[in-house]
C-alpha cells in the first residue's frame, strides 16, 4: 500500500468537526485476522441500517464484496461484520456507509496461510491506556508502524479516575453499569489517534481488570464481595467490551461470560495464544482482596496447588495447544508480568497477590506445558505493570541452574503512570532472571519474528503529556531461535 497516502487519508477524516458530523464518530476497526477472514467493526451515531464494502485497493476501486448490516441499540449501535472467503496474507481496505455518508477507509490484513513460510512477522504489543494520564500520541505512532497485527493486552479503558497531574478528565465517576461503560469506551475511542491505530491495523485483544474494575478476581472485587451482585456488573462490563472491540459475532457474551481466549496462526512462523487471566482465576490468596494493598508475605495459601489463574478448562486448552504446536515460534499474549518478582527487602520474601506471583503453582503448570511443547521457542508478551520489562522464564525461579524455557517482554504502558525507577532497579537487583525493568516512561513494544530470531524493541514516547510527542527506541533485545533468553540487541 501507499502508506503515506493512506495516513493522509486518515488525517483528512480526523478533523473534530467532521468526526462530530459523521454517522461513525468513533471510526472503524478490524480484528481477529485469520488466513481467509477478518472482523470489521464500527459504532453508529444512531441505530439503523448501513452498508459495508471491502476492496483490494486503497482507493476502493477493486471492490471485492458489499453487504448490509444493522446497528442495534441493544448492542450499543455497534456493528461486527465477519468477512469470510478472503485471500491469505494480504491487505484489504474497507469502509461503512450510512444515509449516503461514508466512514473513513480502514486497512486490515489477513494472516498468512497455515502452510506458507512468511519471511517475517511484525506485531506491536501494548496495554494500559489511562485516558486522564496523557495523550494518545503512542497510538498515532503505532498507526505508522508496518505491522501484521496489534496485540492489545488489557486495560483499554479505566473504570475509575486515579493518578496525579491529570491532563484530561473522565466523564462521570466509577463505571459500574452498562450505559456508564459504554460512555467510557465512547470517550476513549473519540480520541483520533486511537482511531488511527485501529484503522491502520487489525487488532487481537484481551482484557485485564480495569475493563471491569480494579483487581477483580473471577466473581468478586474489592468493592463488592457478593458474587450475585458483582456478576451483574461484570455482565455489563463484558457486554460493553464486546460492543467496543473488533470481535466476532460468535464471541458475543452470554450474561457475565465471554469466551475470549483464542489462538491465531500466522503461517508456519508463529502461533499466538491469547489468554484470559481474569474471568476464571481463583480469588486472591490470604484474603488480600479485602485490602487495598496486596503484598503477600508468609502466605501458605499462595502455593496451594488448587489455585488457578486461567481456570481448569483454559489450562487444559492451553496445554493441549502446546502439545500440538508446530509453528517456529509460540507467542503468549497475556495480561501481566509472569516472571517471579520477590519484592521483599533483604531476606524477606514478599510477592504481589494480583499477578502471577499470587498463583505460583498455576504458573509452574503453564511453564511445564511450555517446556513440554515440541516448539522450544516461546515468547511471553504482557502488560499491566506500567513499565518495560525483559525476563527469562524458568520452571524453578529459585534455582540459578534451572533452564530457561521462555522469554518474557512487557511493553510498558500507553499512558498509565507507573512505579519509580528506583523501586524497579531494586527488584531487578534481587531477581537475577530480570534482564531489564524500565520505569517512568510510556510507549509500547514491537516484536519482529523471522526463522532465526525474535527482535524486540521498546518504543518510548518523549512526553505522554504532549499530544505531539515524538517516539524513539528505548532498548532492543534479541532472542535467538533455540536459545531462549533475552540478550541486548
Amino acid at each position: 500500500m501507499r502508506r503515506r497516502s493512506f495516513l493522509f487519508g486518515l488525517g483528512a477524516f480526523a478533523s473534530p468537526a467532521l468526526a462530530q458530523a459523521s454517522p461513525f464518530p468513533l471510526g472503524v476497526a478490524s480484528g481477529c485476522p485469520r488466513p481467509t477472514s477478518v472482523v470489521l467493526w464500527t459504532r453508529a451515531a444512531m441505530p439503523g441500517p448501513m452498508t459495508w464494502s471491502i476492496a483490494e485497493d486503497e482507493a476502493m476501486r477493486r471492490n471485492l464484496r458489499n453487504g448490509s448490516a444493522v446497528a442495534e441499540a441493544r448492542w450499543g449501535n455497534t456493528v461486527h461484520v465477519d468477512i469470510e472467503g478472503l485471500k491469505p496474507g494480504r491487505p484489504y481496505w474497507y469502509r461503512f456507509t450510512s444515509n449516503g455518508q461514508a466512514s473513513e477507509v480502514g486497512r486490515t490484513r489477513t494472516a498468512p496461510d497455515f502452510a506458507t513460510n512468511p519471511e517475517t512477522l511484525r506485531f506491536a504489543f501494548a496495554s494500559c491506556a489511562q485516558y486522564e494520564h496523557g495523550y494518545y500520541a503512542a497510538y498515532r505512532h503505532m498507526a505508522n508502524e508496518q505491522l501484521d497485527a496489534v496485540l492489545f493486552l488489557g486495560d483499554y479503558i479505566y473504570e475509575a479516575s486515579w493518578g496525579r497531574n491529570l491532563v484530561r478528565r473522565h466523564d462521570g465517576g466509577r463505571a459500574t453499569m452498562l450505559d456508564e461503560y459504554r460512555a467510557r469506551y465512547a470517550l476513549y475511542k473519540s480520541d483520533l489517534d486511537l482511531q488511527r491505530a485501529h484503522a491502520a491495523h487489525p487488532w487481537i485483544v484481551t482484557w485485564d481488570d480495569h475493563e471491569v474494575t480494579g483487581d477483580y478476581t473471577n466473581d468478586i472485587d474489592q468493592y463488592d464481595p457478593d458474587p450475585a451482585h458483582f456478576l451483574v456488573q461484570r455482565a455489563a462490563a463484558y457486554q460493553a467490551f464486546w460492543e467496543a472491540m473488533p470481535l466476532s459475532n460468535t464471541m458475543r457474551p452470554q450474561g457475565p461470560s465471554l469466551r475470549l481466549y483464542n489462538r491465531y496462526r500466522f503461517g508456519d512462523l508463529a502461533e499466538v495464544s491469547v489468554l484470559d487471566d481474569r474471568q476464571y482465576r481463583s480469588h486472591h490468596a490470604c484474603r488480600a482482596t479485602l485490602g487495598r494493598g496486596k503484598p503477600l508475605e508468609n502466605c501458605d495459601e499462595r502455593r496451594d496447588p488448587g489455585r488457578t489463574m486461567l481456570g481448569r478448562e483454559q489450562e487444559a486448552w492451553f496445554a493441549d495447544g502446546m502439545r500440538g504446536a508446530s509453528a517456529r515460534w509460540n507467542v503468549l499474549a497475556q495480561q501481566t508480568l509472569m516472571a517471579e518478582v520477590d519484592r521483599g527487602p533483604g531476606e524477606r520474601h514478599v510477592y504481589w497477590a494480583d499477578g502471577w506471583d499470587g498463583y505460583p503453582v498455576a504458573r509452574q503448570r503453564l511453564l511445564d506445558a511450555v517446556a513440554a511443547s515440541p516448539v522450544k521457542d516461546t515468547l511471553v508478551l504482557g502488560g499491566d505493570v506500567h513499565a518495560f520489562w525483559a525476563a527469562d522464564l524458568a520452571r524453578d525461579f529459585a534455582s540459578a541452574k534451572a533452564p530457561v524455557v521462555a522469554t518474557e517482554f512487557i511493553g510498558g504502558s500507553i499512558t498509565s503512570q507507573g512505579p519509580p525507577q528506583e523501586r524497579l532497579s531494586r527488584y531487578a537487583a534481587k531477581n537475577p532472571h530480570i534482564r531489564a525493568a524500565l520505569g517512568e516512561v510510556n510507549g509500547y513494544g514491537v516484536v519482529v519474528l523471522d526463522a532465526k530470531k525474535a527482535a524486540v524493541s521498546f518504543r518510548r514516547l518523549s512526553d505522554v503529556r504532549d499530544p505531539a510527542a515524538s517516539l524513539s527506541t528505548l532498548r532492543r533485545f534479541v532472542v535467538e531461535r533455540g536459545r531462549p533468553g533475552a540478550t541486548p540487541g
